[in-house]
């Protein structure tokens, strides 16, 4: 069941199906399915906590967003282009296993801060794992080229035969260029580790949220200081290198 988009008022009439594709972002930002549902339990356990929602509708909310945590670790689960993207999907799917309280989901949160929270997790999560990779090709570069300190290669300058130099001292430029990668990456995970869930669109919420708990449950160090900051760092996208699942 398609979730009303929340851009669609503006319209008289719904969007064809090319139009749909055009605009959807499913195919790729499924891959943050994981993180939009671990965003959206801390969301609604901290909700739950300040008595924003009370415990029936948010324990009604936190076991369907458990059992879609459980299905996608197990089997998949399965997006639309009609839900155009994963946070839409991820509610549509809520919202065929506990009905309209699944709306509530959205107390206090903004789609701003909801992609942000994502994304955040996602890198966090990956960054470390990049950085491994890399100190394992430095290691083997390492290796291959204390076997050929002695291997005598052409270097070139201007695309022209320069002089002789050492193979080995070859590869350990390399080792120096993704040195300089590992140290950018680790660099970025101090960014990666403040949670923008709270700031909303862009300027907070008028509810009594608890900005310090969704970051606790998220393995934040720390909430964003600022909340326009929170929803509009771009930095981190730009400065980040990502591999998939």
């Amino acid at each position: 069941m398609p979730i009303k988009k929340m851009w669609g008022g503006r319209f008289e009439k719904a969007a064809s199906e090319l139009v749909d594709e055009f605009g959807a972002s499913i195919s790729f930002d499924q891959e943050m399915a994981k993180e939009d549902i671990m965003g959206s339990l801390a969301h609604v356990k901290m909700l739950k906590a300040t008595n924003i929602l009370s415990a029936t509708d948010a324990d009604q909310i936190i076991k369907g967003l458990e059992e879609l945590k459980t299905e996608l670790a197990d089997h998949g689960l399965h997006f639309t282009v009609a839900n155009e993207d994963i946070h839409m999907n991820i509610e549509a799917l809520l919202t065929e296993k506990i009905g309209p309280v699944a709306g509530k989901l959205h107390t206090g949160r903004s789609r701003n801060d909801q992609v942000a929270t994502d994304f955040h997790l996602y890198i966090k999560e990956r960054l470390p794992k990049v950085v491994a990779a890399i100190k394992e090709l430095q290691q083997a570069l390492v290796r291959l080229a204390s076997e050929n300190v002695e291997t005598i290669m052409p270097g070139y300058t201007h695309m022209q035969h320069a002089q002789p130099i050492s193979y080995g001292h070859y590869l350990m430029a390399y080792f120096q260029m993704f040195q300089r990668d590992v140290e950018r990456f680790q660099f970025n995970q101090q960014h990666t580790d403040l949670s923008p869930l709270g700031a909303a669109a862009l300027a907070g919420t008028t509810f009594p949220i608890d900005r310090q708990m969704t970051a606790d449950l998220l393995g934040f160090k720390a909430p964003y200081a600022n909340s326009l900051d929170a929803v509009s760092d771009r930095d981190l996208k730009l400065l980040s290198v990502v591999i998939p699942h």
